[in-house]
């Protein structure tokens, strides 16, 4: 019985030594990617003459801290050579511009030199239809029992339109984006809505409606496909290796990350009842 006990005993000894062990994975490291942030927004009734492109890098899984891109030369012109530079603030590797002119359906191209390398891009400006109102339903969702609101707008007639909703809630840490395009309710009011199911009276909801590209849209349908509608921003670094429409024209194969758009914007805050 001793002998049997013991054995029990020995047996158990190993067995959470074992779990107790530290395993070390040991993972690839890819060199690191030039990421871009250029999202170029213009939020109705503002001058828009305030802008930000932002400089990182990729880095390794298990690091915390995202490194930033010092002296970098970035500018943005127009389809009339008209320049708009961007200042550095204080080698944090956010560019700031505090001239820029936005016009819809206006040409611009985004420069950036890095490094010996030279990255550029080319996008519209693409307008966005005003958000006209809001609307609870507190009978939303598929059980029928929660809150959901809903953004309305007009989409214009005879022009195709893509749009990005972004909502941003304060009873959660991360915001939620998806895309749509017109082509089912072209020239007729529709709707962005939330999908927070825990929303509650007195929960507040950030709403922000993009009008961008189409290509622009095909980009984020695919990088929200892959990171879940749940996602720190689209102007972040993707999950995965998504390229954008920013070419590097020193070495095309050492392409960035990041998208270059420009979006009039319109936003709308709204108290759950």
């Amino acid at each position: 019985m001793k002998k049997a006990t013991f054995l029990i005993v020995l047996i158990l000894s190993i067995f959470f030594t074992s779990c107790e062990e530290v395993v070390d994975v040991n993972l690839d490291t890819a060199p690191p990617k030039l990421v871009i942030e250029a999202a170029i927004n213009w939020q109705k009734g503002t001058t828009g003459k305030q802008q930000i492109i932002k400089l990182t890098t990729t880095t390794g899984y298990f690091q915390n801290v995202i490194p930033t891109v010092s002296g970098a030369t970035v500018f943005i012109r127009n389809s009339k050579n008209e320049q708009y530079n961007f200042t550095e603030i204080s080698k944090t590797g956010r560019y700031a511009c505090n001239n820029f002119n936005p016009i819809i359906n206006e040409t611009y191209t985004l420069t950036v030199i890095s490094s010996g390398n030279t990255y550029t891009a080319t996008e519209v400006m693409k307008p966005v239809a005003p958000i006209t109102r809001i609307e609870q339903n507190n009978e939303g969702g598929f059980t029928g029992d929660e809150i959901e609101v809903r953004a309305f707008y007009n989409d214009p007639a005879d022009v195709d339109n893509f749009y990005l909703y972004k909502y941003v809630y304060s009873n959660k840490v991360t915001s939620t984006y998806y895309v749509a395009e017109d082509k089912f309710f072209q020239g007729n009011e529709y709707f962005s809505k939330s999908d927070d199911d825990d929303l509650k009276t007195g929960n507040e909801v950030e709403i922000t409606h993009y009008g961008i590209s189409k290509q622009y849209y095909n980009y984020m349908s695919i990088l929200v496909s892959i990171a879940g509608s749940n996602v720190g921003g689209p102007f972040q670094s993707p999950p995965a290796t998504v390229k954008g429409n920013i070419i590097n024209a020193t070495d095309k194969a050492n392409y960035p990350l990041g998208y270059f758009s420009l979006s009039e914007t319109d936003y709308k805050k709204y108290t759950i009842q």
